[in-house]
């Protein structure tokens, strides 16, 4: 079974990936965790303020502290996220979680954004897809 920084390069999560890279996350990703991983489309970062991406793949630290803000200690589920009100991330700070109504992952929500896809589970955890690039305050 693929580790998630492994399924986060066969599905094609190219920025995602450049961003891990840039900010020297790819061992962390490659570890045992386990870990829940928001991870954007390739999209959702097109989707950031002009220049932001550049910025990210140039700035470590920066890069650093946005990824993480997108990854959760722990393996959860959808059934189990769907009954949430927040997260604490591994950077530190809370992620707002809007319940589903019936657990259908398209009516999860994390801080405002949607969650387009859940339960793509890891050796080292699960991946839920975002439609937006979370940044934290």
């Amino acid at each position: 079974m693929p580790n998630i920084l492994e399924l986060a390069i066969s599905g094609k999560f190219t920025k995602l990936v450049e961003a891990v890279t840039a900010a020297g996350l790819i061992e962390t990703l490659k570890s045992p965790g386990p870990f829940t991983v928001f991870a954007p489309t390739d999209e959702a970062f097109d989707r950031l303020p002009l220049g932001l991406v550049e910025r990210l793949l140039k700035d470590a630290p920066m890069s650093k502290n946005i990824l993480l803000y997108h990854v959760v200690p722990g393996k959860i589920m959808a059934e189990e996220l769907g009954k949430l009100m927040s997260m604490k991330t591994v950077q530190g700070q809370e992620l707002k979680i809007e319940p589903a109504k019936g657990f259908m992952h398209k009516n999860i929500r994390v801080n405002g954004n949607n969650i387009i896809k859940t339960d793509i589970v890891a050796s080292n955890g699960v991946c839920h897809v975002i439609d937006y690039v979370l940044l934290p305050k």
